[in-house]
């Protein structure tokens, strides 16, 4: 059988998204107030989904005490009331946009999580816009 096993996480974190290698108006003409050089926040929502078979001895696709620690140690732990652009080593040379926040936090798991399963990330900036990678 198969089947989509998902946790629910939260964390909150700072950004500023812009270009080093771009003026500030140019920055600011793309990105509007979400350059703003004294950053700005969101409460993001995360659901990491995980797609496979379940295991006819257990039961489980996948124990999610073992995904929450996962979430816990490679998203919360690092992200969590933290400015993502200047805390967080990936978006030291990444703008940290929705999308590729969602492609950090998936790299981070597939590094965790046994490769016989898909991993899917929706990540909520707010409650109206969402990103989903999965890893394609």
């Amino acid at each position: 059988m198969r089947i989509k096993a998902c946790r629910k996480a939260h964390f909150n974190a700072a950004h500023r998204l812009y270009r080093k290698d771009w003026s500030e108006e140019r920055n600011i003409q793309v990105f509007g107030k979400c350059s703003n050089s004294h950053y700005h926040g969101h409460n993001y929502e995360l659901i990491v989904a995980v797609i496979g078979d379940v295991d006819p001895e257990t039961g489980y696709l996948i124990d999610l005490k073992i995904l929450k620690q996962y979430i816990k140690e490679e998203v919360e732990n690092p992200f969590d009331h933290k400015n993502l652009n200047e805390e967080v080593e990936e978006f030291k040379t990444l703008n940290p946009t929705a999308e590729n926040i969602a492609f950090v936090i998936w790299n981070r798991l597939r590094k965790r999580i046994e490769v016989k399963y898909e991993i899917e990330v929706t990540l909520y900036e707010t409650p109206r816009n969402y990103v989903i990678y999965t890893g394609t």
